[in-house]
């Protein structure tokens, strides 16, 4: 039992004295996790490049099912949403630790709202301009957990998953 003790604080020492903060010019990072929603729980992957020392573009898309009770009928709704985002990160600025990474920024897309035939209820597919502000903390120069928080969209509202840097 020591020595497993011993090894996980060994690795997470280790970790933590590697790890770095936001991207730098030239490289990438895949998310993917959970959103938070009241319409179902979306399932994303999403995808930065950093573009400057401090700015990223990225790509996301998502899916989520939904179940919605309209005057006492149940309807079972798809929603995809594709979006592209844009973030700041704030960490030279502020002066913050290189194993935390905070970021805000606007972000644009569309989603696909698939209903059933005979729902007669108003959602329906769009373009949608919204915002985020999130952070991450890195475990390791090549992982991290992110938690994110967003509105002005249907693909936006929050999220909670994981990063890899490429």
């Amino acid at each position: 039992m020591q020595k497993i003790i011993l090894t996980l604080a060994v690795v997470l020492i280790t970790s933590l004295a590697f790890s770095q903060n936001r991207l730098y010019v030239g490289t990438s990072q895949l998310n993917l996790g959970v959103g938070l929603s009241t319409s179902g729980i979306p399932v994303y992957i999403g995808f930065d490049h950093g573009i400057t020392r401090n700015i990223t573009l990225g790509a996301e898309a998502s899916f989520r099912a939904y179940r919605e009770n309209w005057h006492d009928n149940y309807y079972n709704h798809n929603i995809i949403g594709i979006s592209g985002n844009a973030n700041y990160h704030f960490n030279s600025l502020l002066g913050i630790s290189p194993r935390w990474d905070l970021y805000a920024g606007p972000n644009l897309g569309f989603y696909i709202w698939s209903s059933p035939d005979g729902y007669v209820g108003d959602r329906s597919s769009g373009l949608g301009f919204g915002g985020q502000i999130g952070t991450r903390y890195y475990f390791s120069n090549r992982a991290g957990i992110n938690l994110e928080f967003g509105g002005g969209n249907a693909f936006s509202g929050g999220k909670l998953g994981l990063t890899f840097r490429l």
